[in-house]
Order: C-alpha cells, then structure tokens, then sequence
C-alpha cells in the first residue's frame, strides 16, 4: 500500500470514529428524552405486546337514573325490637301565641278538619313533654327521662278520623330536644274504623318481606297522657296506638332515598291534568290550598317535572311503554298495585298514597300509606257496609284513575302486574298470616278489652274471633277476584240527564272490555234508589245513550249497567248514598220547576 492510501485509510478511520462518537451521543440524548414520554406512548407500546392478559371480571349493566328500581334500608329494620308495645308518657301543658300553643288539651281534642276549615285557622296546638319508658314509668336512656320542660308541641291528626271519639296525635320534637329512633315527628295513630287494631302495623310487617317495596317503620304504642291545662297531676290511660313512621324528608333519608327530591301526599288525585289547579309555584294563578287539596307537599315545590308527567300521561298519543320507561317504572307500580289487590285495600285509587321522585330523575315512585283499610271484607259484612263491592273489587277498582287506567290497558304492565300478583300471593300464605295475626292478638286483645278502648271498639269479641280466624281466607278471595276481573267490562261515569226539545237525553261514558266483546247497555230511570218505581227503561243498547219523556218535577234515580258477549256484568262508577251505604251504578238528579236538572253530587 502506498503512503497516499495509507494516509486516507487513517482519515476515514478517524472519520468513522468521530462518526460513532456522534451517534453516541445522540443516543444519551434520546434516552433521556425516553423519560419524558407520554403515558399514552407507553399505553401503545404496551397493548402492542401481545402476551399481556387481564383477570377477567364482571361488571354490571349500565343503568339510567330513570326507571330505576327502589330498595328499601333493610337494615334500618333491625336496629329496634318492634315486636311489642312501646310506652309513652304525654305531659301536655299550654305554651304560647306565637307558636300557636297557646290551647288546652280540651280544645285540642274538640275540633276536628271541618271545624278549622270552617274557623279558617290552622290546627290547634299544645306544648308536650313527651318521655319513653315502661309500665312502671319513664326509664333513664330513654327520651325525656328526667325532663320536666315541654320537648314537642302536640296536635290532632287526619282528616275524616279527626272527626272520631278517640282521636289520632301528631307529636313534633322541638328542634335540640333529641329524637325518638332517629323521627321527630312521631305519628299515633288509633284506628277505630277497624276493629282488630293491627291491620296497619301488620300491612307494613309484610311490605318488609318484600323487596319491589319501600315500607315504613312501625311500633305498638301505649300512651299515657297528664294533661297539665285542666291542673291534673296524674297521667290517664289513652290505650292502644300504632306509631308509624312519617314519610318526609328525615324518613326519605333514612330509607335511602334522596331527601331533597319532590314528595306529595295524595289526597283525591286521579292522576289528570286538573290545568286549572296544578300549577308552577311561580305561575300567578297558582293556589297551594287548592294544590294540595289534591297532591299535599312534602318535599320540593317545583312541580315542573310532575306538569311534564301529567301532560305525556293525558297525551294518548304518548305510548304508555314510553311513559313506564320515563316516567314511571314497571316494577314498583306493579307490586304496590298487586299489594293493594291482595290485601283489598280498596281506599287507594285516588289517595292514601305518596308520590316521590329523585331529584335528577323524571321517574315518579308510588309509596304505601295507611293500610288500616286492608282485609276488611268479613268485618264489613258483619257490620253490614256495603264498601268494597261492585266495581269496588279488583281491577275496576282502579279504572277511574288515568294512570292505572293506561297500566292495566298496557300488555307489558300486565304481565309485570301478573308476576307481581304470583310473588306476592305466595309470600302471603295461610301459615304467613295465621302466624302474624296470632303475634298481634296476643300483643294488642289485653288493651282492647280494657278502658278506653272497649268503649269504642267496633265488635264483639266473637266476631272479633271470626274476623281475625279468617283473614288469610281474604287474600285467597281477592286473588280469585283479580284472576276473573279481566274478563269483566270496566265501570264508566253517567252524565248528567239533558233537556232536549221536550224530552230528556240521558248519556254516559263508553265502557272497556280487554277482550274487545261486543257491548250492551241497561238503563233505568225511577222514582227510589231501589229501582221498584220505575218510569223509564231500556235494555241491549249499543250506544251510551237514550232518550225518555221528560218526567214530572221531584226526585229520580238513575242506573246504567253493561254486559259483554260472554254475560259478564258491571256497574257505572256512580253511586248514591244512604245511611252510610253505597247503592252502585246509580246517579240522583232533581226535576226542578220550569224542567230544569239537578245533579245529586257526592261529597267526597
């Protein structure tokens, strides 16, 4: 090799290196910028390897706010024993003007919801020391033990049964003054429209043993008041009460749903759209007293979301599967539907009820209330009402009411309902109730048959043998009577009777049948409620109307039935009233001088 390539070897070699230095460098440098990647670069780099594996876990279906299905705080239930009685001592004395306390115990006593309605005053109140303990008195832990200052104002409670002998009590714990079991307000409740005296504690015993329903909790309470406002210094014997746990907004909490959301009582709601009472808050129009009159308030007072349900409910050109799936859901509204058939507790088709709705939810949840009117068929035999008859019975019974009405009309509601009705109905069985009904006797009978409450009891004790030995027989008829109340035409509304051209056009509303048979109507128009003077009658008509003379001026009555194609028969809605009886399907109107109408309205 000459020298001139060995030169230029050497410099390529020494350019080579200074190549390779380079590089080097550059590597450094790169690793250091390798530090400061992104996760997401790492992320890539690593779902690229192959080999990576995960444990494999189960997750749960995703789940909207709307429609969601209500559970109750089951262990909201086994922090008290309420198996038994619980003892209160009441010490009411007169407080002040300014809270309204400024009463006596007499006057508390002595007015019922007419009397304030008529007085345009709320409801009276007094101060109350309110302690719990035993027989033998207060006990220490207890509320109020050792208290002599009042902790609760006391006042009259309900609305019909305000008008009783005995009356039922609303006690509210001062603020500061301590809780009873986590309530303030503590409801007593006496139940004299129904003679045995446990049906509601039993009714909400039940609801806890079953999940698709939200309960209340509940304690037998005997109750011993000192009424200070007459200068008495010893505490009388007031019996027997049923404390049942106020649905607000401490309870909503309690059970684990939401505190803040909307709340209302319902009181001779048919779920319509009654426009020209309900209304936003804001609305200048809008009038509480008459509001509440229908939906009470017990939680938010922004009704939009329940105008917006309304209005899809009155809407027929609103699917109701959309509605179930927005507004409301399946589920709860089946249970506490089959609850209330089985158990026939009949008054629930406009009211003693409470609709709650979350917050952040367009879903509406029916809660139970006041089920003292459950399992009554026998008693009110004996005691010869005529309630829970006719169309009173089963399904019909909630066919007047818009929302149960679209539900039972929906093919998917009723098989929910059906399911619902099945679940339950093995759950209450003989050996369910039987056991149940004996717990209570051997609680309550020794406060029955004893001051005060032997006085006003309803029944004798035979028959109070009678009807408590039969009650689980009850259950097995109402499942019998939903299981055929299908194949009945529904009930439907008379009209008020028109003068026309000389004659007298009477009208009525179009009845349903779920299996689309053909229709017939019967009318007939007399002088007595029992249909023995009649002037007037038709039969096997297809329309809902007819046409008579016009009759004399006095009283009339008028009866419209229908019968399907298989022979199966109901009622009008409409009913007349006499001595405390319902005579179904029957409507009262007046001819009045000059041949003018009156309708005989029934008060609710």
């Amino acid at each position: 090799m000459t020298w001139w390539n060995r030169r230029n070897t050497k410099a390529i070699t020494t350019l080579v290196k200074q190549i390779a230095a380079l590089m080097a460098m550059l590597m450094v440098l790169s690793c250091a910028g390798c530090a400061t990647s992104s996760p997401s670069d790492n992320e890539q780099s690593q779902s690229s390897d192959s080999t990576q594996t995960h444990e494999q876990v189960k997750k749960s279906a995703e789940q909207s706010i709307d429609g969601a299905h209500l559970r109750d705080n089951e262990s909201l239930y086994k922090v008290y024993d309420d198996s038994g009685v619980e003892t209160m001592y009441l010490t009411v004395s007169r407080g002040n003007s300014s809270e309204g306390t400024d009463h006596s115990w007499s006057e508390i006593n002595q007015y019922s919801v007419d009397d304030y309605a008529a007085m345009g005053v709320g409801r009276y109140k007094v101060n109350g020391l309110l302690q719990v303990g035993d027989e033998q008195g207060p006990v220490s832990g207890e509320l109020g033990f050792g208290e002599s200052a009042p902790n609760a104002t006391v006042q009259v409670r309900g609305q019909s049964s305000s008008k009783n002998e005995q009356k039922n009590y609303k006690i509210e714990l001062k603020s500061g003054k301590g809780k009873w079991r986590g309530q303030r307000t503590i409801a007593l409740n006496k139940h004299m429209g129904e003679g045995l005296r446990f049906r509601n504690k039993m009714a909400f015993d039940l609801i806890k043993g079953i999940d698709q329903m939200m309960g209340l909790r509940t304690q037998f309470v005997h109750l011993y008041v000192k009424d200070e406002t007459s200068g008495s210094d010893s505490f009388d014997d007031y019996g027997l009460y049923t404390q049942v746990e106020q649905l607000n907004k401490t309870a909503l909490q309690a059970h684990g749903l939401d505190k803040n959301g909307q709340l209302y009582k319902v009181n001779y709601f048919e779920f319509h759209r009654d426009e020209d009472v309900i209304k936003l808050a804001d609305d200048p129009d809008y009038d509480q007293t008459k509001f509440e009159e229908k939906l009470e308030i017990k939680g938010d007072n922004d009704h939009t979301k329940l105008i917006a349900m309304l209005n899809a409910l009155n809407d027929y050109s609103v699917p109701m599967s959309d509605i179930l799936g927005k507004y409301f859901d399946t589920e709860n509204l089946a249970y506490w539907m089959a609850f209330q058939l089985l158990t026939g507790n009949t008054d629930t088709q406009s009211r003693n009820m409470y609709l709650y709705s979350p917050t952040n939810s367009d879903t509406f949840y029916v809660l139970d209330w006041d089920n003292d009117g459950m399992l009554m068929r026998k008693e009110y035999e004996i005691k010869q009402r005529s309630d829970g008859k006719s169309w009173e019975n089963g399904i019909s019974n909630y066919w007047g009411n818009m929302l149960f009405s679209r539900c039972l009309q929906t093919k998917s509601f009723r098989t929910a309902l059906d399911k619902a009705i099945q679940d339950e109905y093995k759950y209450m069985n003989a050996n369910r109730i039987n056991s149940m009904v004996k717990h209570y006797r051997s609680i309550t009978e020794q406060y029955v048959w004893k001051m005060p409450d032997s006085m006003y009891e309803g029944v004798t004790k035979s028959q109070y043998d009678v009807i408590a030995n039969q009650l689980h027989s009850e259950i097995e008829q109402n499942y019998q009577t939903y299981q055929t109340g299908f194949n009945k035409p529904m009930p439907f509304y008379i009209g008020t009777p028109t003068p026309t051209n000389g004659k007298l056009k009477l009208s009525w509303d179009v009845s349903y049948d779920f299996n689309d048979e053909d229709l017939r109507y019967t009318v007939t128009v007399s002088k007595d409620y029992e249909g023995k003077d009649v002037v007037f009658t038709q039969s096997d008509l297809v329309l809902p109307e007819a046409v008579m003379d016009m009759p004399g001026e006095g009283q009339y009555f008028i009866k419209v039935s229908v019968r399907n194609a298989s022979g199966e028969t109901q009622d009008a809605f409409d009913y007349y009233v006499t001595d405390g009886n319902k005579i179904y399907g029957t409507k009262c109107f007046y001819v009045k001088a000059g041949g003018s109408i009156v309708e005989d309205a029934n008060v609710q």
